[in-house]
């Protein structure tokens, strides 16, 4: 019960932390990211759109696909927008079904956590390797890195 309790308190930290930042116009931890100021696991980027493996990952390979531009909701992007935003994460999809072992790449839409806009890519065997309320804490560099090697070369 404690380490339930101690989640929903260190989420509703994040939450807060993003939402000041965007009051008094700071740029959100994905723009940070996009602009390099944070280093990340790059998967793909274009000029509209950043992908990049999620460090605190529900499953190896969880990659996290951002329009380049801020937007908070997801479905406030134009439908144009939207749409190039799925098309270009299909390859990368496609790339972590090859990657690991995983009946297929589940997508989803959460975008409490961080007011900028984001799709996760999982590879995924049942519906509940989408769970968020499970326990996912941070990984090591060197699992982060090799999850990267991986979906980078079934790229292509």
């Amino acid at each position: 019960m404690l380490s339930i309790i101690h989640r929903t308190l260190y989420f509703l930290h994040r939450v807060l932390l993003n939402i000041k930042s965007k009051l008094f116009g700071g740029m959100t931890i994905f723009s940070k990211i996009i602009a390099g100021e944070i280093p990340s696991y790059k998967i793909a980027e274009s000029e509209k759109f950043f992908a990049f493996l999620d460090i605190s990952p529900l499953r190896p390979g969880h990659t996290l696909v951002v329009p380049k531009t801020e937007v908070d909701n997801l479905f406030d992007l134009t439908h144009e927008y939207l749409s190039e935003m799925l098309v270009f994460a299909q390859p990368i999809a496609k790339a972590i079904e090859k990657s690991f072992k995983c009946n297929r790449c589940g997508i989803t839409v959460v975008g409490l956590e961080v007011p900028h806009a984001h799709i996760h890519l999982i590879p995924i065997n049942s519906a509940n390797d989408l769970n968020f309320t499970q326990p996912h804490p941070r990984a090591n560099d060197a699992d982060l890195k090799r999850s990267q090697e991986k979906i980078l070369s079934n790229m292509g």
